[in-house]
């Protein structure tokens, strides 16, 4: 599978994945949500494959489920280096959207694993709920999604290789999407 192919999670009624895999990609899920939640956007960046794809498929509300997320539309469709851009861009202090910084916590359940379409490839499914709520607004952010990703072992441990975020909600209540799902 190379990083332009559309990631996909594991099929339902796949076999049985090793329970020390499943246990590891539970960590791995676990830490970059408390490293994107603590403000550690750096320590977040290198667990990223050099060939990542972060894509946000725009869903269409009056479409059948089998139809309705298009893969000719996007919210985002990040490689790496779209990624240090905006890392960059934080850091500046003038990223309007993320001044004052979003306080976040995401959590993330579901986790299913799944050899993935190559021999070094994990697929994973999970799902994630995102409260946001930035210091100046009075009201917060609930953000549900399903995401589908691929990870890859590395000599660094896991890496994530792609990312398909599937948004709940049509239409986005908060002004901004300024954070990482």
């Amino acid at each position: 599978m190379t990083a332009t192919s559309v990631p996909s999670g594991p099929e339902v009624g796949t076999p049985a994945i090793d329970p020390q895999l499943h246990l590891e990609v539970t960590n791995f899920l676990a830490t970059e949500a408390r490293l994107l939640d603590e403000g550690r956007e750096e320590e977040w960046y290198e667990l990223l494959a050099d060939d990542l794809l972060y894509s946000i498929p725009i869903r269409q509300a009056k479409e059948p489920r089998s139809t309705e997320v298009t893969r000719k539309a996007f919210r985002m469709r990040d490689r790496k280096a779209h990624v240090r851009m905006r890392l960059n861009r934080l850091a500046t202090g003038h990223a309007y959207s993320e001044v004052p910084p979003s306080r976040t916590m995401r959590l993330v359940g579901s986790v299913e694993v799944a050899a993935g379409s190559a021999v070094d490839l994990i697929a994973v499914s999970s799902a994630l709920l995102l409260y946001r709520q930035r210091g100046i607004d009075t009201h917060f952010d609930l953000i549900p999604c399903r995401r589908n990703d691929n990870l890859r072992r590395t000599k660094d441990g896991l890496r994530l290789v792609t990312r398909e975020v599937i948004l709940t909600e049509t239409s986005l209540a908060t002004p901004n999407l300024g954070v990482w799902l």
